[in-house]
């Protein structure tokens, strides 16, 4: 796939009938994240066919997300997973329909990926916010912009609602990514072994620059 055109985006809500496609996406998008090499292990296919089950499983059992993606000429080139307020920790039922995805990662990776799990639900804020992620471009189209698009759609939702954003990040690069969309960090963890950020945005007034 050639370049796509910054003006050539669309970026909208992501229908149910893409999810297969987005799903593949973020998982190869995410694929070599620290946290995602700490908790599954050094291969990177046998990280890609986890992380496929595990957010396939998140978009069926978490009902309330509303996803957005981003497509260039029919296809999609980057998506996010977006919770409103209150529904981004799986409840008890939730939390069992989860089980599965995750434990056909295997027993030692099903361990680590539950500690850095309850690490992160942990620092959930306990005020109202809308939770962003998981969050990827595709491998291949990386650093070209696309990102930037998809995150200003998300930043322009919470200012319209008037809500708090809130995510966690494992990679440094990021942090500077979000922060130029008024992501603050509100705290850091060595989760695992590896360093991670969590962020959180203040609504602006519609209308400033």
């Amino acid at each position: 796939m050639t370049t796509p055109s910054l003006d050539e985006l669309e970026v909208g809500d992501l229908e149910r009938d893409d999810l297969p496609e987005a799903i593949g996406l973020l998982a190869r998008g995410m694929r070599d994240n620290p946290i995602h090499v700490a908790a599954f292990g050094d291969n990177p296919e046998k990280r890609r066919r986890i992380l496929e089950r595990l957010f396939g499983a998140l978009f069926r059992v978490m009902v309330a997300q509303q996803p957005i993606r981003v497509r260039s000429d029919g296809r999609i080139v980057a998506a996010t997973g977006v919770a409103p307020a209150g529904s981004c920790q799986p409840t008890p039922r939730q939390g069992l329909a989860l089980a599965p995805a995750m434990l056909a990662a295997g027993p030692r990776s099903a361990g680590r990926a539950s500690r850095w799990i309850r690490a992160w639900g942990a620092r959930d804020p306990d005020e109202p916010h809308v939770h962003l992620g998981p969050l990827a471009v595709d491998a291949h189209l990386q650093g070209q912009g696309i990102g930037s698009r998809l995150l200003a759609e998300h930043c322009r939702r919470l200012d319209a609602t008037g809500e708090v954003g809130y995510l966690e990040t494992d990679r440094p690069e990021n942090v500077a990514f979000y922060e130029r969309q008024g992501f603050e960090i509100v705290d850091q963890a060595d989760v695992i072994g590896v360093a991670c950020w969590f962020m959180r945005r203040p609504p602006r007034a519609t209308g400033d620059g």
